[in-house]
C-alpha cells in the first residue's frame, strides 16, 4: 500500500510532464528535433558548409541530451524508472536522432539545387515514423489507467469461478480468504464516491462492470464465512469463541478490514431486498465482530438505525444482527446499545398512525427483550428513566404552563410508559426489577389525573390499558376502577351530541380530542366500548379473588346510577349485559365462600392463593363472558384494521347473490320460446350497487320497487347482444388467500 502511495505522489508530481508527453514531446525535445530534421527555409543552393552543419548540431544535441538523461536519473530516480517502463522511446531518443541523420545527409547529397514551392511546404512539418502506433481516446484513457494503477490486476469471472472452487476447498488457503476480502475491498472502492483516496486502498485489483462487482459481492456473502470456519478449523459443537482459536490471528487483520467494508456497503444500499441479505450475511459473521470493539459500535450504530427506521423485514434482521453481537460481547456493549436503542425508540415514537404503529409495537417488544438480557444493568437503565419521566410530571404539577403539559401529554411519554410497564410485566418473575412498580404506578396514575377532562379521555384511556396490562402480568392489585367509572361521570360524556359523524371515532392513533370531535355521536360511542372493554377486562382477571364481591360494590352502584338517566338504548343494553355478569360473578364467589370447609384467615396467603387457582380452574360467568368478547373485538379491530371484509372467511359466511325482482313479463330465448326457469347471472347488469348486509330495509325497498315493461323486441336485442359478448369468468373469493404468504425469498442468483 506504501508503494502505491508513493507511485501516486510520483504520479501527481509529474503528471503535467506526462501530459506533454502524450500530446507530444516536452518543449527542449521538439527544438532539438527541428535542429535536426529542418533544412533552412532560405537557402536555394545547399553549400559544403551546410552539408557539414547538421553532423556538427546533432552531435551536440546527443551529448546534451543524454547529459540531461543523467542529471535526471540522478535528481529523481522514480520519474526515470517511470520512463523507463512507459515511454522507453524517449531514452532511447539518440538512436532514432542517428536514423534521422543518416537520411538528412542522403538529401541534402541527392538535392543540391532549391526544391519547388510545393516541396518547401511539406517540408515545412514534422512526418512521424512509421513505426509509431495509431492512438485513439480509449487507448489514452486505458494506458492512462495501467500507469496510474501500477499494475493492478483486473478481476474477471474466471477469477471469480476459480476462487469459488477454492473456498469450497476442505484445505482452504488463508491467502485465498484475503485475495478475496481484497476483491471486496476493491469492489467497493469503485462505486465509492472518494474515487482517489480509496484507488490507493484498492489493493492489488481492480473491479470493472456490473458483473464483476455483483460476482464479488456474491462470492463473499455465499462462500466466504463458511471459508473462514474450515480455516479456524472449527469442530461442529465447538463452544469455543471464534477470537480463541489458534488461527485467529492470520485472519484478524484481514477480518477486520473486512467487516468494515461490509458495514460501509451496508449504509451505501438504499435496496430492501440487497439489504435483506447483506444483513443475513452480517448476522452469520456477528461471532466474529467479538474482538473488535471500536468496529463492534460503529456496527451496531448503524443497525440500530436500520431496526427503528427501516422497512420490515429489514427491521427484524438488524435486531437479530444487534442481539447476536450484543449477546458475544455483553460486558461491553450492553450498556452502549441499550441506550442507543432506547433513545432511538423515543425519537421514532414521536407520531403514531396506523402506518407507524406496527413498527413502534415491534420496537418496543423487541427492547423489552434487549433489556431482559441482564436485569441488573437495566434497573440502572429503567430506574434513570423512569425518574426522568417523573421529573417531567413534577413540572406540569408545579408550574402549570403549556409548556410542561405539553412534555407530559404527547406520545413519546405514554409510548415509554407502555414500555417500562411491559417491561415489568416481562420480568415479574424475576426481584430485580419489581422495586420500580410502585414508582411506575404512581407516575402513570398522576398522568391521569394531571387534566381530568374529556378532551383527553384517549390518554386516560391509553393509561389505564398499561395499568391492566401490568397487574394482569405481575398479580398486583392496583386501583384501577376508580378512574374507569369517573367517565360515566363526566358532564362533556352525558351532554347530548349535536352532530353526527359519518366514520366511527377511534382512540388508536389518538390522545386529545377537538371540540368537532366532542359534540360528534361517535366520540360517546367509542367512549361507552372503551369503559365495557376496560372493566371486562379488570374483573374478569379479578373475578377469581376472594374479596371480588367486596371489590365490585362501588362499580355496580356507578353503573346503575348512569343506567337511571340514560336514555340511549344501545349504551344501557351494553352496560346492562356488563352488569349482569357482574353480578353473577359476585353471587359465584360468595357461594364458594360459603361452602368452604377450610376457615380462610387474611394471614393464610398460600392458603388463599390455592382457593383462588381452583375458583380459576372451574372459570366464572365473567371470565367466560370476557373470553367471548375478547374473540369478537379482536375480530372487530382486525377488520377496522384492514378496511375490508376479508374476515368473515374465518367465520365461513357464506356469500349470497339476490336475485333480481321478478316483474311479471316472461322470458323468452331466441327461439321466442318462454323460459321456466331463467338464469340469475343474465339480470346481474342491472344490479351495480352492493347492499349491506346489516340493512334489511334496503333490500325490501328494493324488491318491492316496481320495474318499467319492456316490450318484446327489446328484450330480445338485450339477450342477444347478451350472448354475443364474451363472459368474463367471475372473480371468486380465495378463502384461503388470507392466510397464502405471497412474499418471496430472494433469490441470490438473481444479482
Amino acid at each position: 500500500m506504501k508503494v502505491a502511495a508513493k507511485k501516486v505522489k510520483t504520479m501527481d508530481k509529474t503528471k503535467p510532464i506526462k501530459e506533454a508527453i502524450k500530446k507530444k514531446k516536452p518543449s527542449k525535445v521538439p527544438d532539438m528535433v527541428k535542429k535536426v530534421v529542418k533544412p533552412k527555409k532560405n537557402s536555394s543552393v545547399a553549400t559544403k558548409d551546410d552539408k557539414k552543419q547538421p553532423k556538427k548540431k546533432t552531435a551536440k544535441a546527443k551529448k546534451s541530451h543524454q547529459q540531461e538523461l543523467k542529471g535526471l536519473k540522478e535528481l529523481d530516480p522514480e520519474f526515470y524508472n517511470f520512463l523507463k517502463t512507459n515511454d522507453k522511446e524517449l531514452l532511447n531518443f539518440n538512436v532514432f536522432d542517428s536514423d534521422d541523420d543518416e537520411e538528412d545527409e542522403a538529401e541534402t547529397e541527392k538535392h543540391v539545387v532549391a526544391e519547388d514551392d510545393s516541396d518547401e511546404e511539406t517540408e515545412k512539418y514534422h512526418k512521424p515514423s512509421d513505426d509509431l502506433a495509431v492512438a485513439s481516446d480509449e487507448s489514452d484513457f486505458e494506458d492512462e489507467e495501467d500507469a496510474t494503477a501500477g499494475g493492478v490486476q483486473k478481476i474477471t469471472l474466471n477469477m471469480l469461478r476459480q476462487w469459488e472452487l477454492q473456498l469450497n476447498k476442505t484445505n482452504v488457503s488463508i491467502d485465498t480468504v484475503r485475495q478475496v476480502i481484497q476483491a471486496f475491498n476493491s469492489a467497493l472502492a469503485s462505486i465509492s464516491a472518494d474515487n482517489e483516496g480509496e484507488q490507493a486502498n484498492a489493493g492489488a485489483y481492480k473491479v470493472v462492470g456490473a458483473a464483476a462487482f455483483n460476482g464479488v459481492i456474491q462470492l463473499c456473502v455465499l462462500h466466504l464465512q463458511p471459508a473462514i470456519i474450515r480455516v479456524l478449523g472449527v469442530k461442529p459443537n465447538s463452544s469455543l469463541p471464534l477470537h480463541k482459536h489458534k488461527k485467529w490471528v492470520k485472519v484478524r487483520g484481514c477480518l477486520r478490514y473486512y467487516l468494515g467494508d461490509l458495514i460501509r456497503l451496508v449504509e451505501q444500499v438504499s435496496s430492501s431486498n440487497i439489504l435483506n441479505v447483506l444483513l443475513k450475511h452480517l448476522h452469520q459473521m456477528a461471532g466474529m465482530v467479538a474482538p473488535f470493539t471500536a468496529l463492534g459500535k460503529s456496527i451496531l450504530k448503524r443497525l440500530i438505525v436500520l431496526w427503528a427506521t427501516g422497512d420490515e423485514t429489514v427491521r427484524v434482521l438488524a435486531f437479530l444482527c444487534i442481539l447476536k453481537i450484543t449477546r458475544k460481547q455483553q460486558g461491553t456493549m450492553l450498556n452502549h446499545v441499550l441506550k442507543a436503542m432506547y433513545l432511538a425508540y423515543v425519537r421514532n415514537s414521536k407520531f403514531v398512525s396506523p402506518n407507524t404503529l406496527p413498527g413502534i409495537n415491534f420496537m418496543r417488544r423487541s427492547l423489552v427483550e434487549m433489556f431482559a438480557l441482564d436485569l441488573n444493568v437495566t434497573y440502572q437503565h429503567a430506574f434513570l428513566y423512569i425518574r426522568q419521566l417523573a421529573i417531567h410530571l413534577r413540572n406540569a404539577v408545579i408550574l402549570k404552563k403549556k409548556d410542561s403539559f405539553q412534555a407530559v401529554y404527547n406520545w413519546q411519554y405514554v409510548n415509554s410508559l407502555r414500555l417500562w410497564t411491559d417491561l415489568l410485566g416481562a420480568t415479574a418473575n424475576k426481584p430485580q426489577l419489581q422495586p420500580l412498580i410502585y414508582p411506575l404506578v404512581t407516575i402513570t396514575t398522576g398522568v391521569v389525573r394531571l387534566i381530568p377532562t374529556a378532551q383527553y379521555f384517549p390518554l386516560r384511556f391509553h393509561c389505564l390499558q398499561a395499568l391492566i396490562t401490568l397487574s394482569k402480568e405481575t398479580h398486583t392489585y392496583i386501583p384501577v376502577l376508580p378512574f374507569i367509572v369517573e367517565v360515566l361521570r363526566s358532564n362533556t360524556f352525558n351532554r347530548k351530541h349535536t352532530t353526527v359523524s359519518m366514520k366511527p371515532l377511534q382512540f388508536t392513533c389518538i390522545l386529545r380530542l377537538n371540540k368537532g370531535q366532542l359534540a360528534e355521536n361517535g366520540f360517546r360511542d367509542e367512549v361507552v366500548e372503551q369503559v365495557c372493554g376496560l372493566l371486562l377486562e379488570y374483573l374478569a382477571h379479578e373475578s377469581a379473588g376472594l374479596a371480588f364481591s367486596d371489590l365490585v360494590v362501588p362499580v355496580i352502584m356507578a353503573i346503575k346510577a348512569y343506567l337511571k338517566d340514560c336514555r340511549n338504548a344501545n349504551y344501557a343494553r351494553k352496560l346492562k349485559q356488563l352488569l349482569d355478569k357482574i353480578q353473577e360473578s359476585s353471587r359465584f364467589i360468595e357461594q364458594h365462600r360459603g361452602k368452604s370447609n377450610i376457615n380462610l384467615e387474611l394471614k393464610d396467603t398460600q392458603g388463599v392463593l390455592a382457593w383462588e387457582q381452583q375458583i380459576r380452574n372451574k372459570r366464572t360467568p365473567l371470565d367466560i363472558y370476557y373470553a367471548s368478547w375478547l374473540k369478537t373485538h379482536e375480530t372487530k379491530k382486525r377488520r377496522q384494521a384492514a378496511q375490508s371484509d376479508d374476515i368473515n372467511a374465518d367465520y365461513d359466511v357464506p356469500k349470497l347473490k339476490r336475485p333480481a325482482a321478478k316483474t311479471g313479463v316472461p322470458k323468452r330465448n331466441e327461439q321466442g320460446e318462454l323460459e321456466l326457469f331463467p338464469s340469475d347471472s343474465e339480470d346481474d347488469d342491472d344490479v351495480d350497487m352492493p347492499l349491506d348486509e346489516n340493512d334489511d330495509s334496503q333490500e325490501e325497498e328494493e324488491i318491492e320497487e316496481p320495474q318499467p315493461k319492456k316490450s318484446k323486441r327489446k328484450q330480445e336485442q338485450k339477450q342477444q347482444q347478451q350472448q354475443e359478448a364474451p363472459t368474463e369468468p367471475a372473480d371468486d373469493y380465495d378463502e384461503a388467500g388470507a392466510a397464502v404468504d405471497i412474499v418471496k425469498d430472494l433469490d441470490l442468483n438473481d444479482w
